[in-house]
């Protein structure tokens, strides 16, 4: 019996730590995400309006790996652009750009794409050619996989990035093998780093 309330303990103290620690990164995220902007025209200010743009796009509840999303930003102007499969994505995208401290205009050029039984097959069989691979599961990792797989009317573009060449060459690879696809554009980035 007092083995169970040691463990039972033990396993408490373990979940409270875990819980603080949590809550000591997402403040540290907070505090980084919400810190004050450089002065407008200053050197560092397009940086930080670009990482904020970068931050609110990545947090939107639906962005999937099926979604690419782009921007660019221009001064106080900032243009979306980019392929998602659902509206909503969209228009969140657009709603959370704006309320951006420094944002004063959003082009939204960000195409929606058309609803298909088959695209959506499609998008199922290159998820699995492509994680499913040894060597690419690890890009899956994140809550955001880092190769997105945009499917229109059966052709299939690869967008985003991986840390070496040969990942890149594989998820071609893979994407080409996939039944019922009619193209496979590979425009994934290779890190430097």
């Amino acid at each position: 019996m007092r083995f169970t309330d040691h463990h039972s303990l033990k396993s408490s103290a373990i979940l409270f730590c875990l819980f603080v620690l949590a809550l000591g990164m997402a403040g540290s995220s907070f505090a980084a995400t919400n810190q004050q902007p450089p002065a407008r025209g200053s050197a560092g200010y397009d940086t930080w309006l670009s990482n904020q743009v970068r931050h609110q796009l990545l947090m939107l509840p639906f962005y999937s790996v099926f979604d690419n999303l782009e921007y660019k930003v221009e001064g106080g102007k900032v243009t979306l652009l980019g392929q998602v499969r659902l509206p909503n994505v969209k228009s969140d995208a657009e709603s959370a750009v704006k309320h951006i401290e420094g944002v004063e205009s959003v082009d939204d050029q960000i195409q929606v794409l058309p609803a298909s039984i088959v695209d959506d097959r499609i998008r199922r069989a290159e998820f699995r050619a492509i994680y499913s691979f040894p060597g690419l599961e690890m890009y899956a990792l994140r809550s955001v996989p880092t190769i997105h797989i945009i499917v229109d009317n059966g052709h299939v573009t690869l967008e985003g990035s991986v840390a070496r060449q040969s990942d890149k060459d594989v998820a071609g690879i893979r994407a080409n093998a996939v039944p019922g696809t009619f193209s496979v554009t590979n425009n994934l980035h290779v890190d430097n780093s």
